[in-house]
């Protein structure tokens, strides 16, 4: 993690107890720094993901990825590299405390569609805080993406990403998911998993093909990202 170091003139006391004006160097987070730049309002929604998610790792660390919420530089990335300011139907397997599902809905048409499927009931719940009508939060496993887009009555997604941690899932329900998402994105759909480890990108070349791959350092951890295509 890139660190800065501050230096400001101040009052401190030497090793004898009397106060003198020297330089107090102070080594700062060059994230914490960039978390102190952002709204009030997205620190309010990220404080509260932190202790959300770190319950959820904790309830269930098999499901999640990670012990702490995604990056708002990982966000932004995911937005880019899914297309979703061009998609009609949109699908977010893994979404969490909604950090991600935040971000995609503010890249995504006024018209568009986004379905959100959580495996952690209490996850889902903090998703429905969410107030916006594009969204569709569906409570149920990613291996059944065929049936929840028909129970919703969506058409192929033009993007699907993921958060869920393939590393950790039973590999045939890995497949599963990996199969469901290859059959019902739509034509020049893309796919895009973002992980810590590399278990999707292997499971993915079998089912999908070779993916691309970039990495995203602003965040804790590093995450990697394995992009698909139907072609």
């Amino acid at each position: 993690m890139p660190f800065s170091i501050e230096a400001r003139k101040d009052t401190v006391c030497g090793v004898s107890g009397k106060p003198f004006r020297g330089v107090r160097l102070r080594i700062v987070s060059q994230q914490a720094r960039w978390m102190l730049e952002e709204p009030q309002r997205e620190r309010s929604h990220r404080g509260s993901g932190v202790v959300a998610f770190f319950r959820g790792f904790l309830r269930s660390p098999e499901q999640v990825g990670s012990v702490v919420p995604s990056s708002r530089f990982l966000e932004q990335r995911l937005v880019r590299l899914a297309g979703v300011g061009q998609a009609r139907c949109v699908v977010e397997l893994g979404p969490g405390t909604g950090g991600t599902t935040r971000a995609l809905l503010a890249g995504m048409p006024a018209d568009a569609k986004l379905l959100t499927i959580e495996l952690d009931a209490r996850f889902a719940e903090l998703l429905s805080e969410i107030d916006d009508p594009r969204l569709i939060s569906h409570t149920g496993s990613a291996a059944e993406l065929g049936e929840i887009l028909d129970l919703h009555n969506l058409p192929a997604p033009d993007a699907v990403v993921s958060g869920i941690p393939f590393s950790t899932m039973p590999r045939q329900i890995g497949n599963a998911v990996l199969e469901a998402v290859r059959d019902r994105l739509a034509p020049g759909g893309v796919f895009v998993a973002y992980q810590f480890r590399g278990h999707v990108g292997r499971m993915g070349r079998e089912v999908l093909g070779q993916p691309d791959i970039e990495v995203e350092a602003l965040n804790v951890p590093p995450m990697r990202f394995f992009k698909w295509v139907r072609g």
